[in-house]
């Protein structure tokens, strides 16, 4: 659903994941989040058919919190390696502040939405990347041979889900630190350029 000019989608929006945090999935109405955002019960059906209409938008606003704070922290960068450092660091610090929402929106997703709507989702960061990789690659930072489409879904999905396996699985084994460090090296050994 389209965005609106007078911000009742945001405000719907920001009240959907604050009480959803707060109460749950199954516990929340429609009535609190109206509430919760000051605004009419029929606005919130302008937007989205129902409550569970709100996972995709939630996790899009996520995703876009996450690119939009990547790009800010990376802007001014141009080696591949310190753009992958913001990336770690981006990606753990947000599922650690976000990992209630992320838990909602796989199990939503996961029930009411197939795999071409998170790949619709990710878009935008995909193609980032994507840019990123091939710069790189003229720069011969990385090796020449990759598929960019591939190596970039690749890159976003093991650093979100090493986030993921730390925070929500609780794998603490090893220090926050020394786990990034892994997947960083993890990567720059797969697709460094070796000359």
């Amino acid at each position: 659903m389209a965005k609106s000019s007078d911000g009742k989608y945001e405000k719907i929006l920001h009240a959907a994941i604050d009480v959803i945090s707060e109460k749950g999935l199954d516990k929340t109405s429609i009535s609190d989040i109206v509430k919760k955002a000051g605004v009419a019960q029929g606005t919130f059906y302008l937007y989205f058919s129902s409550k569970n209409a709100l996972i995709p938008a939630i996790a899009d606003n996520l995703l876009t919190i996450s690119l939009e704070s990547v790009k800010e922290k990376t802007g001014g960068k141009s080696s591949f390696w310190d753009i992958l450092e913001v990336m770690i660091d981006e990606t753990f610090r947000i599922t650690k502040e976000y990992k209630d929402i992320i838990i909602l929106c796989y199990s939503g997703l996961a029930i009411d939405y197939s795999m071409e709507k998170w790949e619709a989702i990710y878009q935008p960061y995909y193609v980032w990347l994507e840019n990123i990789l091939k710069k790189a690659m003229q720069r011969n930072e990385l090796i020449s041979d990759m598929n960019v489409k591939w190596t970039a879904k690749t890159i976003i999905n093991l650093i979100e889900n090493a986030s993921e396996r730390f925070y929500i699985s609780q794998s603490q084994d090893d220090g926050i630190e020394v786990f990034k460090m892994e997947v960083f090296n993890f990567i720059k050994r797969s697709i460094s350029n070796p000359s």
